[in-house]
């Protein structure tokens, strides 16, 4: 049989999947062209072709990887909800029991950006897309008398840095925790940074959906996404 051609934008993003793949299987340390190109069945040279090195490729391959997240991120920031329901589902859907899929990849692009300047400009990058995606809704439910909130920014940096170290230690210790205990310190971290005593009393309640009936809210009511200001990792991934 023929091979099919791809077009370069069809080629990139297979070889930017073969990456990820690579990625997760073997972490960042262990990713070789070669191995890129034999996983698609080309040559050194059609990978070195699209990125010039290693690092550039890696650096690419995550910030394709989390962009699938992040797509998600906004479309749940997005719905025609409250500010409080729509924040309480994106903590949900991003702590390491949710649905989000790149904390593997996140962490090894976290050790990774240690020494490698291309990839620690784009997990920055994506890590303050996350964090200006919460600040936003956290303003929002402040100026719609939701809750209060002193200083959004400042609660959006404490929401992630809290649910990336869980992620962390759940991903590092598997079964370290059961799944209940992480979604009520979930619940619990954003409660306390919105002054909400509980989400029931405050109309939030009734647990996070699932993911087919988020799905089944998304396409049928979709608001408008969260990235159209400054947004939303994550998060992460493929």
């Amino acid at each position: 049989m023929a091979r099919v051609r791809l077009d370069a934008a069809e080629r990139r993003e297979a070889l930017l999947r073969a990456a990820v793949g690579r990625i997760e299987a073997k972490g960042v340390a262990a990713v070789r062209i070669a191995d890129v190109a034999a996983e698609l069945g080309v040559s050194n040279a059609l990978v070195l072709y699209h990125f010039a090195t290693k690092e550039q490729l890696v650096a690419a391959a995550f910030a394709h990887a989390a962009e699938e997240d992040l797509a998600r991120l906004r479309r749940v920031l997005g719905r025609r909800t409250t500010a409080l329901r729509r924040l309480r589902a994106a903590v949900r859907w991003y702590a390491p029991t949710g649905q989000a899929k790149g904390w593997r990849l996140w962490i090894e692009g976290w050790a990774a950006s240690l020494r490698e300047p291309a990839l620690r400009e784009v997990a920055g990058a994506l890590d303050r897309e996350w964090k200006a995606a919460l600040t936003r809704v956290i303003a929002e439910g402040v100026a719609a008398g939701e809750f209060g909130c002193p200083d959004p920014a400042a609660s959006a940096w404490r929401l992630t840095a809290f649910l990336d170290g869980l992620a962390v230690q759940t991903t590092a210790y598997a079964g370290a925790l059961p799944r209940a205990t992480l979604l009520e310190w979930a619940d619990g971290a954003l409660a306390r940074e919105l002054g909400v005593a509980s989400f029931e009393a405050a109309g939030a309640g009734a647990g996070a959906p699932s993911e087919a009936a988020e799905d089944a809210v998304e396409g049928a009511a979709p608001g408008p996404e969260a990235g159209s200001a400054p947004p939303s990792s994550p998060q992460t991934s493929s």
